[in-house]
């Protein structure tokens, strides 16, 4: 079902506080996009669809969003709505971005709109669908970054830096005015960023083409 955000201020009816707060004891949300078709993988479907061990890639992406218990926890869909939603579990919030085919920023927007309505959340941890492999613990350790200060926070991988990315809600009206293919990483150009390492938690290999799908078990 498609998430319609409370109005006013007021908290969601199931509303309920995350384990591992942020800044000022803020709850910290997750938002997975999926709203994509994935032109280089090939096909109409979705490429979010496509399968690794059985499981659609989002569900995989999905699990880690909610089992790392921040709250809530959004998909964002776009190419194929319908059919993205559908693997979305009980308690994970469906939020449609009718502009996807702009770019991430478009997806990212949808979240950030979505999540104004909660009063109680003062970031976002965002992910990628099409990266199976990023694990719970670094959506975790993204919000401890938080709640020590950081408003603005990646994931690094042996240096590198991946996903997720944290943005405190100081940031969201900057992320909100950003355009087409740039996401959340073009605010880090311009405000300091907290890397926080993640290489034991997970992978962040994304998967672009079929043959980065055959290839995710070498990772």
């Amino acid at each position: 079902m498609t998430y319609d955000p409370p109005r006013g201020g007021e908290e969601p009816t199931e509303a309920r506080s995350s384990p591992f707060p942020g800044g000022n004891g803020l709850d910290v949300a997750a938002a997975i996009l999926a709203a994509g078709r994935g032109s280089r993988f090939g096909g109409e479907r979705p490429k979010c669809l496509a399968e690794w061990r059985g499981r659609p890639l989002v569900a995989w992406a999905l699990e880690s969003a909610v089992s790392s218990e921040l709250f809530p926890v959004l998909l964002v869909t776009g190419h194929g709505r319908d059919s993205v939603a559908a693997t979305a579990p009980a308690g994970v919030d469906v939020v449609h971005s009718p502009y996807w085919q702009r770019g991430i920023a478009h997806s990212l927007r949808a979240a950030l709109d979505a999540l104004e309505g909660y009063d109680s959340v003062g970031a976002v941890c965002v992910g990628l669908a099409d990266q199976p492999r990023v694990g719970e613990e670094a959506y975790r350790r993204l919000a401890a970054a938080n709640a020590s200060g950081a408003q603005l926070a990646v994931a690094t991988y042996d240096g590198t830096r991946g996903n997720p990315v944290l943005v405190a809600r100081s940031l969201w009206p900057e992320a909100h005015e950003l355009d087409g293919d740039v996401g959340a990483r073009a605010l880090m150009d311009r405000h300091p960023v907290v890397e926080v390492p993640c290489g034991d938690t997970g992978s962040p290999v994304d998967v672009d083409t079929p043959d980065d799908l055959r290839g995710l078990d070498t990772h």
